[in-house]
Order: C-alpha cells, then sequence, then structure tokens
C-alpha cells in the first residue's frame, strides 16, 4: 500500500518509529495530487513549499526525541505530528489565500489563523492546501464554487457532495490523510457519504468557529473527514475544546475520544426513525442502510421504531433560518475593506452593488435575496420566526426520541452521488440532498456518516445520531459497526482521459 493510502493512525506509528519520515509521507501525497488533481480538481490553493518546510521540522523535532532530549516528550505528545491535512477553504490561514470558494476572496490572504488551524499546526499536522467547496458553503455538490467544480473520484461524472466536496474527494483518492470541512446543513457528512470516507459533525460548540468564514452562524460547526472511524476520533481530539474567541464555544474538558473506540454494543438502543425510511429513499439506498442495522442488530443491538414527526418541514425552515444569517454574514464582503472592488464606479453605493452582483456567484445572490426578504418588515413573523419555531419542534422530536434510545440510525442522503449538472438549475432538487443530515443541525445534535455498502459501484452512506455531546458513544457505535462490517478499502482511481484519436481517423 502506498503512503498516501495509508491510514493517519497507521502513518503514526511508522512515524514514530521512524520507519517512514514525514517529508516522505508529504511528498507521497504531492505525487498523488500531481497524478490525480488535474482530473478531480480537489484543491483551491496548494502549499508544497511550506508543507515540505513544516514535515522538515517534524523530522527534525523526532531526530532529537531519538536522542533522549525533550523532543521525544513532545513527539509523544503528537501522535499526528507530519500527518497530511487538507483544509476547507472558508478556514482563515494565516499567509495562504483563504478564498470560501468566491472570486470576491480570490486574492485575499489573511493575516491570522483560525483556531482550529492553530491547534493542526501546533499538534504538527502538516498543511497540504486549501480545498474546493461550494461558494460561501452555500451548495451541495461543490459546483457553485467560483472557480471549478470538483469530481467524485469514484466515478468522475458524478460530483463528490458539498459544501466541503473538496475536502472529502481528497480523502478519499489519496490527496490528503484527513481534511477539516465545515457542516452547515449536512456539508461534511453528505460529501463523505458520497465519497465513501468518514465524516463527523460535532455538537454544535464542541469545536470553535473563530476564523471560520461564517454561513449560518446558529448552524456552522467545523469537523473532520477521514478514511476510517479512529483516524476521525484522531482528529477530533485535536480540534474539540473550549476557545474564549468564539462567544459560542462550550466550556468543558475533552474526552478521550481514541479511548472510547472498543467493546460491544450489546444493549444498545438503535432508533429507526420511520420519516427517514419513506418512498423519497433510494431503494438501494435504504436496503444498504438497512443491512447495517442488521449488523448492529446481530451485535446486541435493540432496534426500535421511533418517529419525528416534524422532520417533513425541516427543509422548509432551514432556508428560511440559513439564508437569512447569511445575508447578514455575506454584508461584510462589500467590496470597501478587503475583497473584490468594481472599477470605474460614481459613488460608494453603485460599487458596492456592482462588487457583490459581479463577484458572487447565482447560488450566493439567490440565498441573500432569499434571507433578506424573510427578514424585511412585515414578513419577519411570517417566514423567519415561524421557521424558528419549526426548529424547536424539530428539536423536541429529537429529544423525545433519545428518551426511548440511545443512537439514531437513518441514511445520510437519499441517493448515490448523481451526475454533474444533473440538479444545479434545478435549487429545490438539490436542496432535497440534504433532505437527512439538515434536521441535526437544526437541533445542534453530532451526527457520523459511514459509509455501508455499494450501489451501482457507488458509496452510500450510514448516519449515526446521539444527543448533545455523545461524540464518544457516537464514535464507539460507528467503530463497531465499522470493524464488524467489511469497510470499503479501494481507493478509487480516476478513469483515464481517452487519447485524442489521429488526425487522420478524425477526418474520417
Amino acid at each position: 500500500m502506498k503512503l498516501c493510502e495509508m491510514t493517519a493512525y497507521e502513518l503514526s506509528a511508522a512515524l514514530a518509529e521512524r520507519r517512514v519520515s514525514a517529508v516522505e509521507v508529504v511528498k507521497a501525497v504531492f505525487e498523488r495530487i500531481d497524478a490525480w488533481e488535474e482530473e478531480l480538481r480537489c484543491y483551491i490553493t496548494l502549499d508544497r513549499e511550506g508543507a515540505l518546510a513544516a514535515a522538515r521540522e517534524v523530522d527534525a523535532e523526532r531526530a532529537k526525541g531519538a536522542k533522549g532530549t525533550k523532543g521525544a516528550k513532545e513527539a509523544n505528545s503528537r501522535p499526528l505530528a507530519g500527518i497530511p491535512v487538507a483544509v476547507k477553504d472558508n478556514l482563515s490561514t494565516r499567509g495562504l489565500p483563504t478564498t470560501c470558494g468566491s472570486r470576491h476572496l480570490q486574492h485575499y490572504i489573511p493575516p491570522y489563523d483560525a483556531t482550529v488551524i492553530e491547534k493542526i499546526r501546533a499538534a504538527g499536522m502538516i498543511v497540504i492546501g486549501k480545498t474546493n467547496m461550494d461558494e460561501f458553503a452555500m451548495g451541495s455538490s461543490t459546483e457553485t464554487s467560483g472557480f471549478y467544480p470538483t469530481r467524485n473520484p469514484w466515478d468522475t461524472a458524478r460530483i463528490p457532495g458539498g459544501s466541503s466536496g473538496g475536502s472529502a474527494a481528497a480523502v478519499a483518492a489519496g490527496e490528503a490523510v484527513l481534511a477539516l470541512g465545515s457542516d452547515t446543513g449536512g456539508s461534511i457528512r453528505q460529501p463523505a457519504a458520497f465519497c465513501g470516507v468518514v465524516g463527523l459533525k460535532p455538537t454544535y460548540g464542541l469545536v470553535s468557529r473563530y476564523g471560520l468564514g461564517a454561513y449560518g452562524s446558529s448552524f456552522d460547526q467545523v469537523g473532520p473527514l477521514a478514511r476510517d472511524v479512529r483516524d476521525t476520533a484522531m482528529l477530533l481530539q485535536v480540534l474539540a475544546g473550549y476557545d474564549p474567541l468564539d462567544s459560542t464555544s462550550i466550556h468543558r474538558e475533552v474526552p478521550d475520544y481514541l479511548a472510547a473506540l472498543g467493546g460491544d454494543v450489546r444493549g444498545l438502543v438503535v432508533g429507526l426513525p420511520q420519516e427517514y425510511f419513506s418512498p423519497g429513499i433510494d431503494s438501494g439506498v435504504r436496503a444498504a442502510v438497512l443491512a447495517a442495522v442488521k449488523v448492529l442488530e446481530e451485535g446486541g443491538a435493540i432496534i426500535k421504531e421511533v418517529s419525528l414527526p416534524h422532520t417533513e418541514y425541516a427543509l422548509a425552515a432551514f432556508y428560511l433560518i440559513a439564508p437569512s444569517e447569511c445575508s447578514s454574514n455575506l454584508a461584510r464582503f462589500d467590496g470597501i475593506r478587503y475583497g473584490y472592488r468594481a472599477a470605474g464606479a460614481p459613488d460608494t453605493v453603485t460599487m458596492f452593488c456592482r462588487s457583490r452582483a459581479e463577484s458572487f456567484g447565482p447560488e450566493v445572490k439567490r440565498r441573500i435575496m432569499l434571507g433578506t426578504y424573510a427578514l424585511s418588515s412585515g414578513y419577519y413573523d411570517a417566514y423567519y420566526l415561524k421557521a424558528q419555531r419549526v426548529r424547536t419542534l424539530v428539536k423536541q422530536d429529537f429529544d423525545k426520541a433519545f428518551a426511548e434510545c440511545q443512537v439514531l440510525v437513518t441514511p445520510t442522503t437519499p441517493t448515490t452521488a448523481f451526475r454533474l449538472g444533473e440538479k444545479i438549475n434545478d435549487p429545490l432538487a438539490m436542496y432535497m440532498t440534504d433532505i437527512c443530515t439538515i434536521p441535526v443541525n437544526m437541533a445542534a445534535l453530532p451526527a457520523i456518516s459511514v459509509p455501508c455498502g455499494l450501489v451501482g459501484g457507488l458509496p452510500v452512506g450510514l448516519q449515526l445520531i446521539a444527543p448533545v455531546l455523545q461524540e464518544e458513544l457516537l464514535l464507539r457505535t460507528a467503530y463497531y459497526y465499522e470493524q464488524a462490517a467489511a469497510p470499503l478499502s479501494h481507493c478509487p482511481k480516476p478513469e483515464p482521459k481517452p487519447e485524442p484519436k489521429p488526425s487522420s481517423e478524425v477526418s474520417k
């Protein structure tokens, strides 16, 4: 197996034993990027020089540790030191462009790191580059990126999901070992499902949002994408924790997530929400998820049918609340302090209007207008306030369900990955791809997507949902399933482009 296809856990052991160097691991990842990136387009920005310099520093520290100096303790306390990580391009990185997938911020280079970036750097992890995403995280396919779409490594004619599509595709293809994403309505879990990797959306407030480009501030959460559950737990360990720079950050001691793995599911009460297995879910996806439930049941879990009756209203409520928050958050991108500024405007108001009109894509404009309308005088009570009341009902549904069970199991997505261009001109069809993930964000719950098989050669995601701050239970259940079932070990390779025909054949 190539270094770029190994898990972070495996690489961590190899690095600690000095069987391989961080420089070798980083070079292996860049070799894969050089071979596949032209086809996949996972990244907006690569930092080859910075990554190799950071890798050399990690190797130097380990060399000191081998000689019995202070470096030994540091090496043992930083198990992910030397592991390459891809970063979604809405997380601020000092000295490295942060575009949020938008041409408005195409040339913006932040003067500071997001808190999660500070944490991964302190852990010795190597930032490979910034991954492609839907513009300002508004999309479900990475097709609304201001630069280019990303392709799914399992089938390059298909989307990788969104908005963290670049991060998910990079991990699936070996263009990164780990990745960071953000999840507002499913933007970690949905692409994880489509790309056959693991994606975790933590409890709201568990991971700092400081330095994250805001879309819907009451929903947004940073989280890990990885090849397996163990790697996910290791990265969450680095990311989680209180941050005084984030007013929504939860002040509590961070558990040992890696230690939570192991054990069985005997006696675990698993709830199956009937609303998530409706005829709207593809039959192949439903069968794969129910087969995964059978694995848990055979392990001693107690399966119980439950109901989340307000699920059908969650999508509509989300697409009133999130755009309302987006219309406020994106007001800062005015072309005055930083970002794109239209040339030749006769006054400030015209410049402001032109700058946003010229640099924002159609999906961003659509959501700004929808949110502004919902918040406008005379419509606030009818739309925004009513949507917030529905949000409360959705949360109460989960509270009632968790009074009967410990974990909920659903499909992550209603279908497998769809084709590029298939839904881009149908916003409602695109929004429906997040129907299984959005309610979790509305209730501020943790959830994880784990691969649970293939349908038509494409990955299917199993979504596990737990009560607030029950990431240990979530990871333990996901890990049990992953070990009991046959995990997806296939690292897909993009189909080669057809060789051009000689001119003589073309003329025929």
